[in-house]
């Protein structure tokens, strides 16, 4: 019991509490953009932070790490898909819900939540970033490719620059920019590690609590009932038990570092909400959309929140030297 209730450390509250705030008073009108561009300020933050943190050593290691990063595509677009296909033939599933949960599988990963958590739980970062990175830009290509051959979507399906113009000028280029800087600043952010900490965690709560008060304010709540919310959750439950258990035994079977075992749980269990708004827009009908997007919406939440838990419990191994990632 004492073990079970020390996985709620204030992070985790934290987090609850803001889908809780979200959902009583979310932010609307001006307060919503200023909201919106608060999280986007954080992110911008979190990666110059971390190109400072980070040796040039480090990076060309990251990028070096190609089994790694394939093992992240492969759990992102395979097999999330394939679960996506099995999951939609449950008996009773309605069939909005079941098309929303195979647009979740065919989602790429998220990147800043899964560097976050990385860092949290003491991983290697820059693999990290660099997995992230790559599933989000491909999935700009991959995801309508996919929803067109798995889905059966009537109708051409496009996506505009935005979303690349998004991951170079808001994620990339400020970890350049730190990277560049860090013969003058790298000592100050090696010093500061509780600064770093304060913006990893930072950034997860404005981006839970701009996201999650979006869908409150499009009438989330009085389009489900109790029991669709519930066997929502559950099947997202589901998906991402499976998923970190799949990462977990391909880590094993790869012989990874517990550093980059992290990796592909972190990155390769996760889907991006932000890329999965406007994708959503643009492939399915605006009647659809809504509906469509509540799987999304449910397992961003479960993943935070699951991952938070998981992220302190690595990260408190690794404080004490002891083996990596077991779930």
């Amino acid at each position: 019991m004492k073990r079970l209730l020390s996985v709620f450390e204030p992070f985790v509250l934290m987090l609850l509490g803001t889908v809780l705030l979200a959902t009583l008073l979310p932010a609307r009108g001006g307060f919503a953009s200023f909201a919106g561009m608060l999280a986007d300020a954080g992110i911008v933050l979190l990666f110059f932070l971390h190109g400072a943190k980070l040796s040039r050593e480090a990076i060309w290691t990251g990028l070096r790490n190609w089994p790694l990063h394939l093992a992240v595509l492969a759990s992102t677009f395979v097999l999330f898909p394939l679960l996506g296909l099995a999951l939609i033939y449950l008996p009773g599933l309605d069939p909005s819900f079941a098309l929303g949960l195979m647009f979740l599988t065919l989602l790429p990963s998220t990147v800043q939540s899964s560097i976050a958590f990385t860092a949290i739980a003491r991983g290697n970062v820059a693999a990290a970033i660099c997995s992230a990175s790559f599933s989000n830009l491909l999935g700009i290509v991959l995801t309508p490719a996919l929803v067109a051959m798995l889905m059966r979507v009537d109708g051409g399906a496009g996506v505009s620059l935005a979303s690349v113009e998004g991951i170079l000028l808001q994620l990339l280029a400020p970890f350049v920019a730190g990277h560049l800087l860090r013969p003058w600043i790298g000592g100050f952010v090696g010093r500061h590690k509780t600064l770093l900490t304060i913006v990893d965690r930072g950034s997860i709560l404005l981006v839970v609590y701009t996201a999650f008060g979006a869908a409150v304010v499009e009438g989330l709540w009085s389009r489900v009932s109790p029991g669709d919310l519930g066997q929502l959750m559950l099947l997202c439950l589901l998906l991402l038990g499976v998923i970190l258990a799949a990462t977990f035994v391909i880590a094993r079977l790869m012989r990874l570092s517990p550093e980059d075992a992290i990796v592909l749980q972190f990155c390769g269990s996760k889907k991006s909400l932000a890329s999965g708004v406007p994708m959503a827009g643009v492939l399915f009908p605006a009647a659809q959309v809504g509906v469509i997007l509540l799987p999304v919406m449910l397992f961003h939440q479960v993943q935070l929140i699951a991952c938070a838990m998981l992220a302190r419990h690595y990260g408190e191994r690794a404080a004490t030297t002891e083996p990596g990632p077991d779930l």
